[in-house]
């Protein structure tokens, strides 16, 4: 851990800035164009929870943009969170499959990205 090359952790914390940015203008989309319950589909719980990202996720962006250690412990949180939500969601709501579902692929993907790098470039960031 104490020999991750500097390149490596502003790499990551860009990357996962950028994708972070990525769902957030989505939520934001999904704010502007349906409101707090963009899925008539899902729980009143459950689109509060999303639409709460249009906020959660710049945030996180931008402490990681900014080297701070709470992005990447904030950007963990979302992830562990969000992907939990999407797999209720996917399963027990639809009633659907991993394999149907390229939307919470992507999203399994990112998170393996947070949380597989995180104690290995948060000790390089400042409080």
């Amino acid at each position: 851990m104490h020999r991750t090359p500097r390149w490596v952790v502003m790499l990551v914390c860009v990357i996962a800035a950028g994708l972070l940015f990525v769902g957030a203008v989505a939520h934001i989309t999904d704010l502007f164009h349906h409101g707090l319950r963009p899925y008539s589909w899902a729980p009143g719980w459950l689109n509060l929870y999303w639409s709460s990202l249009a906020l959660f996720d710049p945030l996180a962006a931008a402490l990681l943009v900014g080297g701070k250690r709470r992005g990447t412990d904030l950007a963990c949180a979302i992830m562990t969170t969000d992907l939990a939500a999407n797999w209720y969601a996917t399963y027990g709501i639809q009633h659907s499959t991993l394999v149907a579902q390229p939307g919470l692929q992507r999203l399994i993907a990112f998170a393996v990205l947070v949380l597989g790098t995180a104690p290995f470039i948060r000790r390089h960031l400042t409080d």
